[in-house]
């Protein structure tokens, strides 16, 4: 058998002969097949394996599998937690505000459904399935509150909210880790309405803490002069009750005869003078004598 001869620019420069060149030619089939059977499901990933367009309900988990070369196909699909941020959501509240919100949702997929949302959704399934039910789901929550509400309620409304949206996803394999309002934009209008309403609240508040203190004040005072009133009552009555008690010892201690003493040491030495009818009788003390 005549050995194959190969040119390059019109020079011999190898000769193969044909059972070598078919010996490498099946290396090289061999090696691109096996190539071509082996795949590697990432770490955190599952692999759904699609057969000449039919997806298969077998699901790889991570690691080395094997699958039938240019038949087979493996589609990874992630499971690990992902962020979903949605930016200008827009909602109407109950006393129809509209209302602007930025949201992050945390989600994942679950391993065993993977081949079911590759079926159903397709890969893209976060921008074609996740991101309408947010939508819908932040519509139907932020009509039940006021704009007020939604501000002073975040934490209730978005823990309504994941309840909402995890029920409209849970049946195609998706799971809400977490759901986040990053933040509430409402109209110029509603935002002046608030400061003013803020301010009148402060306003208010202040005027009351004033009158309150100027209650204070005044009970203070009031109490002040009862006080004062009091001790000058108890003042009045303590120096009548020892003067009383002063009269009464000084009663206990006189005596007739000290009495008579008294009116003597007081006498002036004249009788008194007497008149009736026409006579008139006149003591002359030293004729007495």
């Amino acid at each position: 058998m005549r050995k194959k001869e190969i040119f390059v620019d019109g020079a011999n420069i190898k000769k193969v002969s044909p059972k070598a060149f078919i010996a490498i030619l099946v290396v090289v089939l061999a090696a691109i097949v096996l190539f071509s059977s082996a795949t590697v499901v990432k770490p955190g990933h599952s692999g759904v394996v699609v057969t000449l367009g039919k997806v298969s309900d077998n699901v790889l988990a991570e690691g080395f599998h094997l699958k039938i070369p240019f038949v087979q196909r493996v589609e990874s699909m992630s499971n690990q937690i992902k962020v979903c941020n949605v930016q200008n959501a827009e909602a109407v509240s109950k006393d129809l505000q509209a209302v602007s919100s930025t949201i992050a949702v945390n989600y994942s997929i679950k391993a065993s459904e993977s081949d079911d949302i590759y079926r159903n959704i397709g890969n893209d399934y976060e921008t074609s399935f996740l991101l309408p039910q947010i939508q819908e789901s932040l519509k139907s929550i932020s009509a039940k509150y006021t704009a007020e509400e939604l501000i002073t309620l975040r934490a209730q409304v978005g823990q309504e909210i994941k309840e909402t949206l995890q029920a409209k996803v849970e049946d195609n394999g998706i799971i809400i880790e977490r759901f986040n309002i990053v933040n509430f934009t409402f109209s110029a209008e509603f935002n002046e309405a608030i400061e003013a309403k803020q301010v009148a609240e402060q306003n208010l508040i202040k005027t009351k803490t004033e009158q309150e203190q100027a209650i204070v004040v005044a009970e203070a005072e009031a109490k002040k002069k009862v006080i004062e009133a009091e001790a000058e009552a108890n003042a009045i009555t303590a120096k009548a009750e020892a003067q009383a008690e002063a009269n009464r010892k000084l009663s206990e201690s006189l005596s007739d005869t000290i009495v008579e003493y008294e009116k003597i040491q007081k006498w002036d030495g004249k009788l008194p003078q007497v008149t009736g009818g026409s006579a008139l009788i006149n003591f002359d003390a030293d004729a007495a004598q």
